[in-house]
This record gives C-alpha cells, sequence and structure tokens, in this order.
C-alpha cells in the first residue's frame, strides 16, 4: 500500500511546526487521518484534509489540545480505494484511536462492522450509511449534519418549490457515481416519485466519471426538467463540461454537498455559472472568527498544511467542521470521565451526546456556518438542514433560505432499514430509554 505519513508530535510546538514526530506525551490523543492527495479524486481530498489537520493544529497551538491533552494524527492515502482504505484503518487502528473519518462511504461500509468490536467511532460527517442515523442499531456511525437521504429530500422540497409545489408529471435525472455513495439517495428518490408523481431517471456513471457522453446523450434526448448530480472527484466537473456540450441549463442541475464546492466547477471555467448545490450547511465562507484563528495560530507560523488562499473554501470548511465534530465529541466526553485522553469508547459516548448551541457555535468562531447541532443515542445525526449556493461563475453564493429534512417520513425509512440491517447481521438495537 502507498501511505503518506504525516506525523505529528503532540509534545512541543516545534513538532506542530515542522509536522514532523518527536517522543510522545505521557497522554496524547491519536485521530487517523483516512486521505486521497493522489489520483482522479484528489482534487476534493486534498482541501477537506487541509481543513481537517489545520483545525487539529489549531486546538494544540491555540488551546493546549483538548482539556490539556495534546492531538496527535497520521495521514494516511489511500486513493479512493475501498480496500485501501481498509488497509489504513487497520494498520492505524493499533494506536488506539478516538475516532476514524474514513472520508469515503465505500470504507464506512465495510468498516461497519468492524467498528463495535475494535470500539471506534465512525465519524461520517455528511456521508455513509444514512440508516446510521439510528443510533439503536449503529451505535458507533455517526453521520452528522445530514445524511443522503436528507440531502435528497431537501433538493426535493427545493424544486418542488419552484414549480409552485408540485412535481407530478416532472422528469428527475439522477446522475450518480457508481458506487455505494451515489446509490444511496436512490430509496428517498424513489420513494418521492410514486408519492409526488415526477419519473425518476437513474443514470449510473462508472468510476471514475471522466466519460460521461453517452450519460449526456440520454440527457438531452430525455430532456428533464432537473438534473441531480450524486458525483464525486473529476466526475462532478466532466459532468458541467458535458451538459455545456449538449446545451443542458446549468440553473437546472443540483449537486449534493460533495458535487458542489470549487474543484467542481472551476475547471468548467464560466460555463459553469449558474450550476447549484446544497451546503452541507457552511459553504464557502472565508472571513469567520475560525478562519482567522487559523490564520494567526497555524498558517502565520508557517505551520498550514495547505496553501493560505485555500482556507475557507468549501471542502476546507468541510473538513474543518469534520475535526470539529471529534474535537467537540472529546470535549463532550470529558466532561463525563475527567479531563485525561479518552477512549474510542468514551468519546463514542461523546458523539451521542453532544449539544452544541448557538452560544457554543459563535465561541467556537463557527457563527453563520452553523445550525445547532443536537445527538442522542437515537439521533446520530444532529442536524439536517441545509441551503442551496449558486456558482456565479467566481464564487458561490447562498440562494435559498434553510431548509429542514422531513424528520418524520425520513424516520421511517432509516428505522425500516436499520431494523432489516439488525436482523441480517444478528444485532440488538438498544433500548434508548435505558442510554443515559
Amino acid at each position: 500500500m502507498t501511505s503518506t505519513t504525516r506525523l505529528v508530535g503532540a509534545t512541543a510546538l516545534v513538532a506542530l511546526l515542522s509536522g514532523t514526530a518527536t517522543i510522545a506525551a505521557a497522554e496524547e490523543m491519536f485521530v487517523p487521518v483516512l486521505t486521497y492527495r493522489t489520483g482522479a479524486y484528489a482534487p476534493n481530498g486534498i482541501p477537506f484534509t487541509d481543513g481537517f489537520v489545520d483545525y487539529l493544529k489549531l486546538v494544540n497551538a491555540r488551546d493546549g489540545g483538548v482539556g490539556g491533552i495534546k492531538l496527535v494524527w497520521e495521514e494516511c492515502e489511500f486513493g479512493y480505494a475501498t480496500d485501501r482504505g481498509v488497509e489504513c484503518y487497520e494498520r492505524l487502528k493499533r494506536r488506539r484511536p478516538v475516532a476514524v473519518n474514513p472520508l469515503s462511504t465505500g470504507v464506512t461500509f465495510a468498516l461497519t462492522e468492524k467498528a463495535p468490536g475494535d470500539k471506534i467511532p465512525l465519524f461520517t460527517t455528511g456521508y455513509g450509511r444514512s440508516d446510521s442515523a439510528d443510533g439503536r442499531v449503529f451505535a458507533w456511525n455517526f453521520p452528522l449534519l445530514g445524511t443522503y437521504w436528507d440531502a435528497a429530500d431537501i433538493l426535493l422540497q427545493h424544486v418542488a418549490k419552484k414549480e409552485g409545489g408540485n412535481l407530478k408529471g416532472k422528469k428527475i435525472a439522477l446522475v450518480y457515481h457508481d458506487s455505494p455513495y451515489g446509490k444511496e439517495p436512490i430509496p428517498v428518490l424513489d420513494e418521492r416519485a410514486r408519492s409526488m408523481g415526477y419519473e425518476l431517471i437513474k443514470l449510473p456513471v462508472t468510476h471514475p466519471g471522466v466519460e460521461q457522453k453517452a450519460t449526456w446523450l440520454q440527457i438531452r434526448q430525455g430532456r428533464p426538467d432537473y438534473v441531480f448530480l450524486w458525483g464525486w472527484g473529476v466526475m462532478n466537473s466532466a459532468a458541467i463540461k458535458e451538459a455545456v456540450a449538449v446545451g443542458y441549463p446549468r440553473s437546472k442541475m443540483y449537486g449534493v454537498w460533495w458535487a458542489a464546492a470549487e474543484p467542481d466547477v472551476i475547471p468548467a471555467g464560466q460555463t459553469a455559472a449558474g450550476f447549484n448545490g446544497l451546503t452541507l450547511q457552511a459553504g464557502a465562507e472565508k472571513n469567520s472568527a475560525v478562519h482567522k484563528a487559523i490564520l494567526v495560530n497555524v498558517h502565520d507560523k508557517k505551520a498550514g498544511t495547505g496553501k493560505r488562499e485555500g482556507v475557507g473554501t468549501v471542502l476546507y470548511n468541510r473538513g474543518v467542521i469534520s475535526a470539529m465534530l471529534v474535537v467537540e465529541a472529546i470535549r463532550a466526553a470529558q466532561g463525563k470521565f475527567g479531563k485525561k485522553a479518552m477512549t474510542g469508547e468514551q468519546v463514542r459516548w461523546g458523539a451521542e451526546h453532544l449539544n452544541i448551541d448557538a452560544a457554543r457555535i459563535k465561541a467556537m468562531g463557527f457563527e453563520g456556518m452553523l445550525q445547532p447541532i443536537k445527538t442522542s443515542c437515537a439521533d446520530h445525526v444532529g442536524a439536517q438542514r441545509s441551503r442551496i449556493h449558486t456558482w456565479d461563475g467566481k464564487q458561490w453564493s447562498y440562494t435559498s433560505d434553510w431548509y429542514s429534512a422531513d424528520r418524520n417520513s425520513l424516520r421511517k425509512l432509516v428505522e425500516s432499514s436499520a431494523n432489516k440491517y439488525a436482523a441480517e447481521k444478528r444485532v440488538q438495537p438498544r433500548d434508548c430509554s435505558k442510554e443515559k
């Protein structure tokens, strides 16, 4: 396995600045960083990882770690290949991580059965198994901030609103990465097609998604009213270029939150103007207090993980938020178990007891970027809100108010799927009324 290793010691400032390992402190908490800085998905994987690691550096440099305990991490390059991602996990779990962010729905599926035995929580912020929102069955999975089923529901709410509240007789094409990730929204889109009366056209795209001419010829012939893009990496920019080639309006295209960042639109130049996408709450934010703190405490000290100008871009922010949620789960765990190095099992408890309100969001520097997040034994998502942003050829701008996913109807789908999984895997669902 080809791997990129970046060890960050937690005992001295020099370790933070140089990115090299030092003698380990008596207490530290290890956070593995699965990444892909090479290959077809690198344009998206790089900014996410830069943001994730920069936030860990900020916590060490500014706060002295979490509860006085420094964070250490190691990057492992897996190129978005599921088998290599699992290999990274198996190697890095020997260091007793407090949590793992797989950065891949395929890897998440593969690790879902491993995590309970290893006692390592999986933080799958905005991705992974949608049914893992049900903490009764998936005690170690945390698809925080929103699942793909939430995303599909919100996109349908938005286009229905544009159509006066009625999608009956409309056509929606789903152009999706032919992988577990791309297939995730299909159950909701199928169910809503029956209830709302639209026609769903499913168009899978083979990895890595560079060749899509046949797909977009079908779109030109079928003339769908809307296209939902569920892509990743170069697939997204390729889709926009092909839409231009066949004359499909970008204003009718909507990317899920993993298909609506700068690397998805910039390669298409000005022709990408008008393309829309979901945000995972935050889009491109560059002037929030957290960004200023990262610039002062990390980049000004020549310790930035990536380029300074990348701070505040969509996927960079996604990485920052994902790291923050891990840190806040550690902090919540320390509130119960004491200010010491936490175990994965204790951090799992913390992730299940997040209560990040507006005051805490402001204190952390995320005001304007996030809505309150509260998890529980049964609810491993914590927040199911999103908004639309649109690319004007130069930048992203918010073009809708906040939407909330239809929690009640989606919960029925989640519990039905989770119960089926529990029966197949012989998992005994927890009685959340007894959990504290």
